[in-house]
């Protein structure tokens, strides 16, 4: 603990400068279309409960310091009670109410539950399951994407929205629909299916060439024979490309809504959607290219926060668009979907809002501020009862918006700063999801337990897909890059021979673009870069020592390997009593121009991952990092203020910080040089780094 100690307080330079020393006053109502550089939030739903309640709870949030509410997207039935005729007067008042207790709004499209007489009358709007089972109304989500008559009225409520808020200097934004992702196998999305393979091969030879169709005589005569479906047992090609199609489907779908709000909008409207983690329907990255801003829902079902995981995810949503983003739904305490909804613990609420705004989080919203009489979420929870009283987590909620709104504008524009990248692949993780061959092999597991070590050290972390720009990354780990085709390949040769180090891990470069086994060896296309090969891979049912890694492990997966060039070395060995693995090199490591290629061939257990991270971290010549304490978590932002240091202690006992003893932190709990239990802070820092890229002119949108 000492040298955590010590080594903080030679890394944090806390002394406050002179225009952060003193707390601003509240600030003036916002500019129009704009919001609080940050802000805390909540969904309302006006149509849920008696108008006459609206200036009760608009007060109380006002008192709990929120500044936006998210408002209309389960509400279609009430903005188009019938096919084309219209109601927002409701809507007028809802939102003029709100800007008179000065709270900004987001509006959500309401296609996520369409109305009865939608559903009722055009048969093809309905979603079938693979099954065949065609999805009824009073649920949500029960619409095809594929259908074009869903489109266009999901385009023409957008319209009539934009039309209607899109000049309204309360409105700062827009939601598209709901937490999107359900596919549809009716007869629409197959004949769009037959036309996007249509499209993608030109020719069924070609396609026939490429998924290797000659296997078990699956050879097709035409694009309209080509099944549509994810089963497991499918020929991998075709399962790859029918998850590709359903993300080219929802993309497309967003896309049409953004177009139909961007026509009648002002441009400092922003426009999003809002994701859920890990959500593997379809591509994220791919629906949100377009949008203005990232953003997703976070949840912690269990009342259980794995801090590593929630950090994990939320700079995955923030590499989407790399850029700043927004927690569009967040829970008050507990969720009721999840097998036993325990709430969070006291304190855990708001350090979840600081987690997410230390990982480059600018808004976050909790979901829901009262819970309608009826419908299936009644238990959820919310900021205040049915009876319009606050809910205990209710103070909680309103402390950590008085600390946002206190900093705001002190951290207006700041951003993460990231050396270090993750590069994490959809199509890798459909290909190995579709073929595990060990049971406990988990991509997204993977990417956790590569992920802890550098959270563990206080490293900021970009994750990004495999088509980012990756100039200017001094370490750059792809843990299961198993999907990998030439114009890849050719941009991390790139890399690596301008200076990066590259780290592949299990599983790399198995297939090609087509899901298919490339000719050469592990990694394929990279093996001539690495100057080896991985000769097999092996399922593990019991760990296999590692030499040169202390107490070291495999797990669940190995791999051998075998320098093919003089200057491919060897970093590890596993153990010399391991069966068809015994004495084989597990670790290579390749220079190559000005940089280096790195593969690790073993899944190793969080002993052996954290050496071997810091090892890279060596390698990579990366400033000195520290481990920091069991729990406690180190972030960043900055921006042209300089550099701030968020501190949070996620454990259930105080732990010693070096806080200055004549100043205060900008916001935080410390006293006397100690964190408490659940106890976060906020840092400004004397210096600033050399930024991985320069900060922008003008912040990014909203």
């Amino acid at each position: 603990m000492r040298r955590f100690v010590a080594a903080l307080a030679l890394s944090l330079s806390l002394a406050l400068p002179a225009a952060v020393a003193a707390r601003p006053e509240a600030p003036a109502e916002p500019a129009p279309f704009k919001v609080r550089p940050l802000s805390i939030g909540s969904s309302w739903y006006p149509e849920q409960w008696p108008e006459a309640r609206w200036e009760a709870d608009l007060a109380l949030m006002a008192q709990a310091h929120l500044s936006i509410v998210r408002v209309g997207e389960f509400a279609w039935a009430r903005m188009e009670p019938t096919d084309g005729a219209f109601d927002f007067a409701w809507l007028d008042r809802a939102i003029a109410a709100a800007s008179r207790h000065g709270l900004r709004v987001v509006i959500g499209t309401p296609t996520a539950a369409p109305p009865i007489w939608l559903t009722e009358t055009h048969a093809d709007v309905r979603r079938v399951d693979e099954d065949g089972t065609v999805q009824g109304h009073g649920e949500r989500r029960q619409f095809s994407v594929a259908s074009a008559t869903y489109r266009r009225y999901a385009a023409r409520i957008a319209a009539e929205l934009a039309q209607r808020y899109g000049h309204n200097p309360a409105v700062v934004g827009w939601q598209i629909d709901n937490e999107i992702g359900l596919e549809s196998f009716d007869a629409g999305a197959k004949a769009q299916w037959a036309d996007w393979l249509a499209a993608r091969y030109g020719t069924i030879a070609a396609l026939n060439t490429r998924w290797a169709t000659q296997y078990w005589s699956q050879h097709y005569q035409r694009f309209d024979q080509v099944p549509l479906t994810l089963g497991r047992d499918q020929n991998p090609a075709l399962v790859l490309d029918a998850r590709r199609f359903y993300s080219h489907l929802w993309a497309d779908y967003v896309a049409a809504q953004a177009a139909a709000i961007r026509a009648h909008a002002d441009p400092r409207q922003f426009v999003t959607t809002n994701s859920t983690a890990w959500n593997d329907h379809f591509d994220q990255a791919t629906v949100h290219r377009g949008l203005d801003l990232a953003a997703w829902d976070e949840y912690v079902p269990d009342g259980r926060p794995d801090w590593a995981a929630l950090a994990l995810h939320n700079d995955v949503v923030r590499g989407y668009l790399r850029r700043n983003f927004w927690v569009m739904e967040t829970q008050p305490g507990h969720v009721n979907w999840g097998a036993n909804n325990r709430s969070l613990d006291p304190g855990e609420t708001r350090m979840l809002a600081w987690q997410a705004m230390a990982h480059g989080a600018d808004a976050l919203l909790y979901w829901q501020w009262r819970s309608a009489p009826g419908g299936q979420e009644q238990y959820h929870g919310t900021l205040v009862g049915a009876d319009g009283t606050p809910m205990p987590v209710y103070d909680e909620i309103a402390r950590t918006a008085a600390e946002f709104e206190r900093v705001s504008s002190i951290l207006a524009d700041t951003i993460p700063v990231a050396r270090v990248a993750m590069l994490y692949s959809q199509d890798s993780r459909w290909a190995i999801e579709q073929q595990r061959f060990a049971k406990d092999y988990d991509p997204v597991a993977v990417m956790k337990a590569w992920y802890r070590p550098l959270h563990a050290r206080g490293l900021t972390v970009d994750v990004v897909p495999p088509d980012a720009d990756l100039t200017g990354y001094a370490l750059v780990l792809a843990p299961g890059l198993n999907v990998i085709d030439a114009a890849l390949a050719a941009r991390l040769d790139r890399y690596v021979r301008n200076g990066g180090q590259l780290v592949l891990g299990p599983r790399s470069g198995m297939k090609d673009g087509d899901n298919a086994l490339w000719p050469q060896r592990q990694p394929g296309p990279l093996a001539a870069l690495l100057g080896a090969r991985v000769d097999d891979f092996y399922a593990l049912d019991a760990p296999v020592p590692v030499v040169g890694l202390g107490t070291a492990m495999v797990e669940t997966w190995a791999e051998t390997l075998t320098p093919t060039t003089p200057d491919t070395t060897v970093v590890l060995r596993y153990g010399t009593t391991n069966g068809w693995l015994a004495g084989k090199p597990m670790m290579l490591a390749r220079p190559v121009g000005a940089g280096e290629i790195i593969y690790v061939g073993g899944s190793l257990d969080d002993v052996g991952q954290a050496a071997l991270t810091q090892k890279l971290i060596d390698r990579a010549d990366l400033p000195a990092t520290m481990l920091l304490p069991l729990a406690v978590e180190i972030a960043e932002r900055v921006g042209r203020a300089g550099r701030f240091a968020i501190v949070i202690n996620h454990s259930n006992v105080p732990v010693p910080v070096p806080f200055p003893q004549t100043t205060d932190p900008l916001v935080g709990d410390g006293v006397n040089g100690v964190l408490p239990p659940h106890g976060v802070a906020l840092f400004h820092l004397s210096s600033v780094p050399v930024l991985r890229q320069p900060l922008p002119a003008e912040p990014p949108a909203p």
